[in-house]
């Protein structure tokens, strides 16, 4: 499934690159003459030295098409971050140590086919990894019905359902050992052992909606907000982002973002919400 989705992101990317590459050719030529092709990419950094040490990066690539016959969108994010954390060395003393606290990267892509200007059925594929999060990784393939319910020059907004497949590796955790009788193991202390392990990925079939909306609120400002569903029995994932960016030139921007991401489904010693607020400079083309 892994394999299958990293192969799937990867080749529905190629053609979305080639034809924004063309579209880019002339950079004074508008999207409804490039076959309505438009991108934009992020990047945020930040880096403390002295009493403590911290460094933090985010990217964001995105690409997207819309004519009379496609909605098409790319996407391509990571965020990596180091800081000092306090750990226990061998001799049992804490020890402060310039360790990596975040590392995460998601990408996605769907292509959809207009039945008219409004309707649309859609094919998505999204994966994500994350070393820190409530799961390792987690894909989903769906097939769903859109709708555009407003366009025009200052908001636009638009839907998605239906159904996908979903399979996700839930993170490490610990549990107690046990003896070959059920009960607890205990060292010569008589305190309990514990291990590490991992459990199994789990798949199944769930429910993906997706809400996105922008509105312009004035000439060089615009907010952005898309909620991301995908729901099933065992887990529900939720995620949220918002963004406000404001145009410093016809091509750049800077943008302040805040993401809130939620998993149902989680392990001993992770919670279910995660969130990140960013600024970034954002260049559009």
């Amino acid at each position: 499934m892994k394999k299958l989705l990293i192969a799937t992101l990867v080749l529905a990317a190629l053609p979305f690159t080639a034809s924004a590459q063309d579209a880019n050719a002339n950079p004074n030529q508008d999207p409804s003459q490039n076959g309505g092709w438009t991108g934009s990419g992020e990047f945020g950094f930040a880096s403390s030295r002295g009493n403590s040490r911290s460094e933090n990066a985010n990217a964001k690539l995105g690409l997207s098409q819309e004519n009379e016959v496609w909605k098409n969108n790319f996407f391509l994010n990571g965020l990596r971050s180091k800081g000092e954390v306090s750990v226990t060395d061998g001799d049992g003393n804490t020890v402060d140590k310039f360790s990596t606290t975040a590392n995460r990267y998601d990408t996605g892509a769907s292509v959809g086919y207009k039945f008219d200007p409004r309707s649309y059925v859609v094919t998505a594929a999204r994966y994500e990894h994350d070393d820190f999060g409530a799961n390792l990784w987690q894909g989903i393939i769906s097939v769903g019905y859109g709708y555009i319910a407003l366009k025009n020059e200052r908001a636009e907004l638009s839907f998605e359902i239906g159904p996908g497949f979903k399979r996700y590796q839930p993170a490490k955790s610990t549990r107690a050992v046990l003896n070959a009788d059920g009960t607890p193991a205990v060292d010569a202390e008589g305190n309990a052992l514990s291990e590490t392990y991992t459990p199994s990925a789990e798949s199944e079939v769930v429910g993906r909606g997706l809400i996105n909306g922008k509105y312009r609120l004035t000439d060089n400002t615009a907010l952005e907000d898309t909620l991301l569903v995908e729901a099933g029995s065992k887990n529900q994932y939720y995620q949220n982002d918002i963004g406000v960016s404001v145009s410093m030139t016809k091509k750049m921007a800077l943008k302040v973002g805040y993401q809130i991401r939620y998993n149902s489904d989680t392990q001993p010693g992770t919670v279910s919400t995660d969130k990140l607020m960013t600024t970034n400079l954002v260049y559009n083309f």
